[in-house]
């Protein structure tokens, strides 16, 4: 079984944010795919189903942000789940935005997301697929900036970056993060859709 987390902060005051990426694209993965995120136990919201045969838990932690390992850590446990079939669904400043990447293991980049995942898995060997945010301009703080609602412009693109990254998500889970990796991880384009 693939365990599937999407990360972000619970609440409607958070929907559109920057860091709620993670939770964006697990809702909409969950409505390609058929899967009711409704089981509300072990600091998550999550549901099971399937993605090409394959076995997934799909989950969404309620515990906030930089307290997102804790659910994970909860599910991987309770659920027998190997790290390496941990797929995390989060934003990355470090990508301009409108970009999608996979990668396997790494650092944590600075996210108290992934940092708290790292923590209670006590391994950074699980997949990333990144939704890239951008950084602020000029002296905005990091954790204003994430917190902040996209921009107009961005909520015009938000679908297909959307769409593009949980089709990120099942290419990795059907076909493999090599194959994934080879699929999307192209040279970066700006707004536009222009190579940059």
């Amino acid at each position: 079984m693939k365990l599937i987390v999407g990360l972000g902060n619970p609440g409607p005051q958070y929907l559109l944010s920057r860091h709620n990426a993670g939770f964006l694209v697990a809702d909409a993965l969950a409505r390609e795919e058929n899967i009711g995120i409704k089981t509300a136990r072990f600091d998550s919201l999550f549901g099971k189903g399937s993605i090409s045969g394959v076995p997934v838990l799909l989950a969404k932690p309620q515990t906030f942000m930089n307290l997102s390992g804790t659910a994970v850590g909860k599910l991987v446990r309770f659920f027998k789940i190997d790290v390496n079939d941990v797929i995390v669904i989060h934003d990355d400043l470090d990508l301009s935005f409108n970009n999608v990447r996979v990668k396997m293991g790494g650092g944590n980049g600075g996210h108290k997301g992934l940092r708290s995942v790292i923590n209670h898995l006590a391994s950074p060997d699980f997949i990333r697929v990144r939704m890239g945010i951008g950084k602020p301009s000029g002296r905005k703080m990091v954790e204003d900036y994430v917190l902040e609602r996209f921009s107009n412009d961005e909520l015009a693109l938000l679908p297909d970056i959307t769409t593009r990254t949980l089709h990120a998500v099942i290419e990795v889970v059907s076909s493999g993060v090599q194959a994934a990796m080879n699929k999307f991880n192209v040279r970066e384009t700006n707004n536009s859709g222009k190579e940059v």
